[in-house]
């Protein structure tokens, strides 16, 4: 017998220590150090640029007559608008007239941050692709390749820029007239156009009201430029998971924010779910969910591969299996993650699917298109995250491929939006094209994404199945029709996002929103017991089970959850789906105070779509090593080493001879052989869980 250090002891029975979070009402995706990225100055970067960029933006707002509290009138002619006495162009006239639009329908603080992100965006974009030579002509758009020079590269050879199809005769006026700024903008903003053809999810064609709103004064000292430049050393610039860290420290502010108000009582609202919802994962774990699904996934299609070589955190069935979900090619597997954030855990999928062709003998330049026109999905309820997400999948391919820009094959990431539709306008759209396409289903779906900014992907369409659907209208011509064509790219996107929401995926990936009732605005939390009934208590349960929903049958799911639903009995018709419904094919349980800024008791696990009751998986527990530092080699020395004392195996047949069918891996044979023989009948709480770990120490 293994002897007990007391304090340890008394540490393990108290039940505040095991899951004193119960009472949380609202939590967030966690996040941790990522390689020798300097955090701090990411935190300063995402800080400094964020504050610039929306002063300069309200500034230009104000010089068009635009303010928080009103808008000025103004003259308006046929070809221009006379604002505070200045004439502009009818271009101008027509920016300002979208801008005030949006501003009355969605308010001026709204579109003000709309407008600051769209910009903060498009410059870490652009920023990111100079930074590894992925620009036209390798052009430097905010450095000078001569340390002499102060001026960027862009600027200074602007007339060697034939790609751009830039006015020459404007840039030679310019430049006579020395009219730098003027001149560096219109650079920037037909660069962002030239753009547009190779990413036109985040370089929309900027002719509308966020081009009236572009910073003025980049080449100013003390400018967005010089933050852009001097703040974020070079090299951490060369791995694309900077684009995730950075954007999580964006939106940081808005996080503290809406935690502060929910002190207050004031609910979460739909705008803000992405900022509490939405946290980076750490790298090591992202490795441990893809692993251990597409991973897992290909080793039972494969299991001569030497794919598992590579794969560390990959976790090994006792067993060769012989019952699995059969892939015959790469091209077939689908992947999705249906709460993608900014991309990071589809970002390493790409890199292991590109490792399974390698090793199938596709040639390396046709291997990036493969992957992101048929392996990889990201469904996102917000569009400044989605952007990043394909902008992260795109910057992978090009990096694979150096020619990948020529070949037009964008990131499958669907941006949920709202659809809405008229009295009326969707049954007379049907009659125009024709009734007899459209089912009942179909029809119910169509009507489904009113709300798709608050409940996301747990709408579940009507129609399972819509690809036939949206082909075909995908192909009508309504040239002779224009009454409808509006009403058209409204069914066209509502039938685009229950596509994505389809149940069609052999692997599903997901760091999931957590959000407990008390957080909840009321639309969301109506939506939840209506449509979840049994896991309603919180949103990551609700999504345990859509995303089971959303997998094939004998597909992989991987999650990173609070360890809640593991043991506390609120949980426990949740904990009876899956273990009636799917297999725990591994999981990892972290220490208490694994992630220090979060402080949530969280695990990462794996499942099968597929119910195997005996099928032992293996678990991995942490809790014993404080620190976010040493839960990866504390797992990768489990998995190495099956014999260390937390490192386990069991099934769903162990957790079901307890009451309340804990998660409760680590008891021994001992205490489930009582339960069985009616001995113990208590169901486990935090104390038994306690005594249980502490038991299974003195039982070794």
């Amino acid at each position: 017998m293994k002897s007990l250090n007391r304090s340890k002891l008394k540490k393990l029975i108290n039940p505040s220590h095991i899951i004193s979070h119960i009472n949380f009402s609202a939590s967030w995706k966690m996040k941790s150090g990522s390689g020798n990225m300097d955090k701090a100055k990411i935190i300063e970067f995402s800080n400094k640029v964020r504050e610039k960029l929306s002063a300069e933006v309200r500034s230009q707002a104000a010089y068009y007559g635009i303010f928080p509290e009103e808008i000025h009138a103004v003259e308006e002619h046929a070809d221009s608008v006379v604002i505070n006495g200045r004439v502009f162009n009818s271009r101008i006239k027509n920016q300002r007239s979208q801008l005030v639009k949006q501003i009355k329908g969605k308010g001026y603080e709204q579109v003000m941050e709309e407008v600051t992100y769209t910009w903060f965006n498009r410059l870490l974009a652009l920023k990111f692709m100079e930074m590894n030579g992925c620009l036209p002509d390798h052009i430097r758009v905010f450095t000078s390749s001569d340390p002499n020079k102060p001026e960027p590269d862009l600027l200074t050879n602007a007339l060697k820029l034939d790609s751009l199809n830039l006015n020459r005769d404007l840039v030679l006026d310019l430049k006579a007239e020395n009219k730098d700024e003027e001149l560096y903008k219109y650079l920037i903003l037909k660069l962002c156009n030239y753009l547009n053809k190779i990413m036109p999810f985040l370089f929309e064609k900027i002719e509308d009201y966020t081009e009236l709103l572009f910073p003025d004064k980049l080449l100013h000292t003390g400018s967005v430029l010089h933050d852009l430049n001097s703040i974020i050393p070079e090299e951490d610039w060369q791995e694309v998971e900077i684009i995730g860290w950075i954007y999580q420290y964006y939106i940081a502010p808005k996080k503290d924010k809406v935690f502060a108000d929910l002190k207050k009582n004031i609910k979460i609202s739909k705008e803000n779910i992405p900022a509490v919802t939405q946290l980076f994962t750490p790298h090591w774990i992202v490795r441990y969910l893809v692993e251990n699904s597409l991973g897992r996934l290909w080793m039972l299609n494969r299991p001569e591969s030497s794919l598992v070589d590579r794969m560390e955190y990959y976790i090994k069935p006792e067993q060769q299996e012989s019952d699995f979900l059969k892939i015959n090619s790469p091209e077939e597997i689908k992947i999705c993650d249906p709460a993608c954030g900014s991309g990071h855990m589809l970002v390493y999928a790409f890199d292991l699917l590109y490792a399974i062709y390698e090793e199938e003998g596709y040639t390396p330049s046709e291997i990036p298109e493969m992957i992101l026109a048929h392996n990889l999905f990201g469904i996102e309820i917000d569009r400044r995250a989605g952007e990043l997400a394909g902008f992260a999948l795109t910057m992978k391919a090009r990096g694979k491929d150096r020619r990948f820009f020529n070949k037009e094959v964008y990131p499958n990431i669907c941006m949920l939006e709202n659809v809405t539709f008229e009295q009326g306008e969707l049954n007379a759209y049907i009659d125009a094209v024709g009734s007899e396409l459209f089912t009942n289903a179909h029809i119910a779906t169509l009507s489904q994404f009113a709300e798709a900014d608050n409940f996301g992907s747990l709408i579940r369409p009507a129609a399972k199945d819509v690809s036939d659907l949206l082909h075909l209208l995908e192909s009508k011509n309504l040239s002779e029709n224009l009454s409808h064509l509006s009403t058209h790219q409204k069914v066209l996107q509502a039938l685009k996002q229950a596509d994505y929401l389809s149940p069609k995926y052999h692997v599903v990936i997901a760091n999931l929103p957590y959000m407990g009732g008390k957080g909840m605005n009321n639309r969301l939390k109506t939506f939840l017991k209506d449509n979840y009934a049994d896991v309603k208590s919180d949103l990551f349960s609700a999504f345990m089970v859509r995303n089971i929903e959303l997998t094939l049958p004998k597909g992989q799911l991987v999650f990173v959850t609070p360890y809640v639903w593991m043991f506390i009995s609120s949980y426990e018709d949740l904990r009876s789906y899956i273990l009636e419904n799917c297999t725990i094919t591994s999981l990892a349980q972290l220490e208490y105070n694994a992630f220090e800024p979060a402080c949530i008791p969280v695990c990462t696990f794996s499942l099968e779509n597929a119910h195997y009751s005996n099928f032992k998986g293996g678990y991995v527990r942490l809790s014993d090593f404080r620190g976010a530092e040493n839960q990866s080699p504390k797992t990768l020395e489990a998995i190495k080493n099956s014999n260390c004392c937390w490192f386990y195996r069991a099934s769903a047949a162990d957790f079901k001879k307890i009451p309340g069918s804990p998660i409760a891996y680590w008891v021994s044979e001992l205490i489930a052989k009582l339960y069985t023989a009616g001995c113990l009948k208590t169901k486990v709480n935090s104390t038994i869980v306690s005594i249980f770990s502490t038991i299974r120490l003195i039982h070794i």
